[in-house]
């Protein structure tokens, strides 16, 4: 069994998220999602950033620090979308991870980590959010850091495609990335081998 803490979208906490909770928690895994947005949830991209900036990163990653402040330090970090960012800013106060996942954005990963932390990413394949050239420069950070980083790519898809309530929703990417995650929780779980 894993400790997870999820970090939404700037959509807010949603049913994407509490769904990818809740595949988790059948799969025998702990799982917190903390509301960054207390209770407030955007529509749209535009409301979403308007609602982050209303809200503000400070009291948003305020928020996402006192999340996990009671978890154990091996709590696998997971961002979906700016989540990714919430997490660029949790893990260098989080170091003893036992894995960071990534699910369309990428976040900072920093110098510093231990080596072969397991970072898993999965985005579409172009992103506006995540283009091409972010990628390789970030796979070239991770490799420079010393992560065990994996980057998924999901070609001619949408930006937010495991959001079954929006409409960039691709079932069969949003399954195998589900499956992929998994796969890679039992690897990073503390105590595998």
């Amino acid at each position: 069994m894993t400790d997870i803490v999820v970090f939404h979208s700037v959509l807010g906490l949603r049913p994407v998220e509490h769904g990818l909770a809740e595949r988790l928690r059948a799969a025998g895994h702990r799982v917190a999602t903390p509301d960054l947005y207390a209770g407030r949830t955007a529509s749209s991209l535009d409301e979403g950033f308007a609602l982050k900036d209303a809200v503000g990163w400070e009291t948003i990653t305020q928020r996402a620090f006192d999340a996990v402040r009671e978890l154990p330090p091996e709590t696998v970090l997971v961002g979906v979308s700016m989540g990714a960012g919430v997490v660029e800013t949790v893990l260098p106060h989080r170091l003893g991870t036992a894995g960071v996942l990534m699910l369309h954005a990428v976040g900072a990963l920093p110098a510093g980590i231990r080596a072969g932390l397991p970072v898993q990413v999965h985005v579409a394949d172009p992103d506006p959010i995540a283009p091409p050239a972010q990628i390789t420069a970030w796979r070239t950070t991770a490799a420079w850091v010393g992560a065990d980083a994996r980057v998924f790519t999901y070609p001619g898809i949408g930006h937010f495609f495991t959001d079954a309530d929006g409409p960039e929703y691709d079932e069969r990417a949003a399954e195998l990335a589900g499956d992929r995650v998994l796969e890679f929780l039992s690897r990073s779980s503390p105590g595998s081998a």
